[in-house]
């Protein structure tokens, strides 16, 4: 039998990928200095310059990538909820966070904060690819099919700004994701190519239908 308590009632917090809002800087920045600490070899930024540009840079990067079809930039969001059959923001089947009782669904809370994301450009060598970047997902919320998600919030994002080719690049020898991604359909091109900031690395280029 129940005690009555809201502790009987606690769901554990869900993930719902969206594309990023203007608004989102503050988060945004935290998620960014958490991956250059978790990841430094996956990102050209080094994490004591991210750390030292000011708020007002990520509030205008998060306004460039939340609207258009040049740049894009996507987020899952946690929050308090029920995970229930629907559409993810992404308009792909999934889960679906449900607000708890007494708040909207826009209304922000303190427990929110984003644990994975993944961005996207026009590639500049062929105007029909769109370039994936800053892939990353937080260590507690890996193998929670979050990759998968955003992955196709930036493949539906690309096919409507009529571009149907996906590219990215992976440091050679991370096995790992190498095969994530060829489990969501991407395959090796043979391209090779030199590490943006180190010399003893180099990177492979993985490409498949957005």
């Amino acid at each position: 039998m129940g005690t009555g308590t809201d502790t009987d009632h606690v769901v554990p917090p869900v993930a719902a990928v969206r594309r990023i809002r203007a608004d989102d800087a503050a988060r945004m920045r935290a998620l960014r200095l958490e991956m250059l600490a978790d990841s430094p070899l996956a990102f050209i930024e080094r994490l004591a310059d991210a750390a030292a540009r000011p708020l007002h840079e990520y509030a205008e990067r998060a306004a460039r990538s939340a609207v258009g079809d040049l740049i894009a930039q996507f987020v899952a969001e946690t929050g308090p909820a029920t995970p229930q059959a629907g559409r993810t923001a992404t308009g792909q089947a999934g889960r679906t966070a449900t607000p708890q009782a007494g708040r909207t669904a826009t209304e922000p809370t303190a427990d929110r904060r984003f644990v994975a994301h993944a961005g996207a450009h026009v590639w500049r060598d062929d105007p029909s690819v769109s370039v994936l970047f800053a892939v990353y997902i937080s260590p507690a919320w890996r193998g929670r099919n979050l990759l998968a998600e955003l992955v196709d919030a930036v493949a539906a994002w690309s096919r409507a700004a009529g571009r149907p080719e996906l590219l990215l690049e992976v440091v050679v020898g991370n096995d790992r994701a190498v095969r994530a991604y060829q489990r969501l359909g991407f395959a090796d091109t043979g391209v090779r190519l030199p590490h943006p900031t180190r010399s003893d690395l180099t990177e492979l280029q993985m490409r498949r239908p957005a």
